[in-house]
């Protein structure tokens, strides 16, 4: 790292930019001119990235560590931002071009019903999976201890929440990292599928990732779902226990993505373009340079936790061992099937009040066009349809709608329930513990 990059803590160079440019990783056999070509015709070239300290920044670190920003003939500026609220308001404004996002928050801006009503795209998804849901060992007792590697049964923590209701106890505090965030919908997810309703029998908080683990430490919460490295920190800590890998819950769920506003995708469509080739590049890359990887994230300007609890979270023998997925099975790829499910959980938890508009906000913006585009440019496999059925695998597959077939990855949810992005209204009918009558009404009334 130069000097300007140790001194912020939060950004990098030009220099450590181009010293990354000379590793061209997966998708070496792209030509130079080709690079060259594209970037003078680039709207703009000098990018503010932000990112929150997670494993699955991953693919915005990598595209500048390992130079596809720069082939790509952008300068990129990474800022570490503390908060989803910091990255939501960044990106709206302007402060940032665009940033690693959670998949909700970009449909929740476009729908109107976050802090920040403004249109927004998710044109290319940055990985699959690698949340999980700790327990403190408080809690983990009075359950009786859960055997390691192995999902607790959610059935046996509603016993659990039976008995204090019965001995008047309080609820147990159960923390998210945002309103619309696979984080707040999986752990719900989780707990209806045992039988506990989350609205009755558990209190909810809102925390920022990094913070997770000190508020466990300290007794303030009594679990919570997050994104790595932060389950495997309160492990190694001896404070929590995984209860579940989100993989658990929905293998290969969509987890983060590129967020940009609609106007700037629109403003700067090359630029963009160049984005999504280098972030697909970086996720390719990802997933054959794992340990690399983790060494890069250690550093204090991007996770700023100890390698080896990072490798422990994004180290797999093979794909299907990995907690995340950057690239393989489609993974970079935004399916509108996963922007209509999280449009489902909107509705099924009172944060939306109409399925048709929360689908129309969801079909706008996850731009699997865009995606498609770069896809193409670069010669990467990429589907030719935007939706498929969730859940519906419980082994490998194989997508056939594709410019090549492409292996796919099982996907099943915990519930064994498949998701029809054909038939949301029904999908979300037959969901346990929808918010109200008008949920349940305009679920009836999108059916067929």
């Amino acid at each position: 790292m130069d000097e300007a990059d140790q001194r912020s803590g939060r950004q990098v160079t030009r220099r450590g930019i181009l010293a990354g440019a000379a590793a061209l990783g997966a998708f070496g056999a792209m030509s130079g001119a080709l690079a060259a070509r594209a970037a003078g015709r680039l709207e703009k070239t000098e990018l503010a990235l932000g990112f929150i300290p997670l494993t699955d920044c991953a693919p915005v670190v990598a595209a500048v560590e390992k130079g596809f920003f720069a082939r790509e003939g952008l300068w990129v500026r990474l800022s570490r931002e503390p908060s989803w609220a910091n990255i939501r308001d960044k990106v709206a404004v302007g402060a940032l071009d665009g940033a690693h996002m959670l998949g909700a928050m970009p449909i929740a801006a476009t729908l109107g019903i976050d802090a920040i009503a403004k249109p927004m795209l998710a044109p290319v998804s940055l990985n699959l999976a690698g949340d999980a849901i700790t327990l403190s060992n408080a809690v983990t007792d009075r359950l009786g201890g859960i055997a390691p590697g192995t999902a607790l049964d959610p059935a046996r923590l509603k016993e659990l929440i039976e008995r204090d209701r019965a001995a008047g106890r309080p609820k147990l505090v159960l923390a998210s990292v945002y309103a619309f965030s696979s984080h707040n919908y999986l752990l719900r997810y989780w707990l209806a599928a045992g039988g506990i309703e989350p609205e009755r029998d558990v209190r909810f908080v809102t925390v920022p990732p990094p913070q997770m683990v000190t508020q466990l430490a300290a007794g303030r919460i009594d679990g919570y779902c997050v994104g790595e490295p932060w389950n495997a920190r309160a492990l190694a800590l001896g404070i929590g226990v995984t209860a579940a890998r989100s993989k658990d819950i929905w293998n290969r769920h969509p987890e983060k993505v590129l967020g940009v506003t609609a106007a700037w995708a629109a403003a700067h469509p090359n630029t963009c373009q160049a984005l999504i080739r280098a972030l697909i590049q970086a996720c390719a890359w990802l997933d054959e340079n794992r340990a690399e990887a983790a060494h890069i994230l250690a550093r204090p300007h991007y996770v700023g936790a100890e390698e080896a609890t990072i490798a422990a979270a994004l180290v797999g023998a093979a794909e299907s061992q990995a907690n995340h997925v950057f690239f393989a099975g489609a993974a970079s790829y935004p399916w509108r099937s996963h922007a209509f499910w999280y449009a489902t959980q909107m509705m099924r938890w009172g944060q939306a009040r109409d399925l048709a508009a929360a689908a129309h906000a969801a079909e706008r913006t996850y731009a699997s066009e865009l995606y498609r585009a770069a896809a193409a440019a670069l010669g990467v496999a990429a589907p030719t349809i935007d939706r498929k059925p969730e859940g519906a695998h419980a082994t490998a597959w194989t997508l056939a709608d594709a410019t090549a077939p492409i292996a796919m990855g099982a996907d099943q949810f915990i519930d064994r329930r498949v998701f029809d992005p054909a038939d949301p209204g029904g999908y979300l009918g037959e969901l346990p513990f929808a918010q109200s009558r008008r949920t349940r009404e305009s679920s009836s009334a999108l059916r067929g």
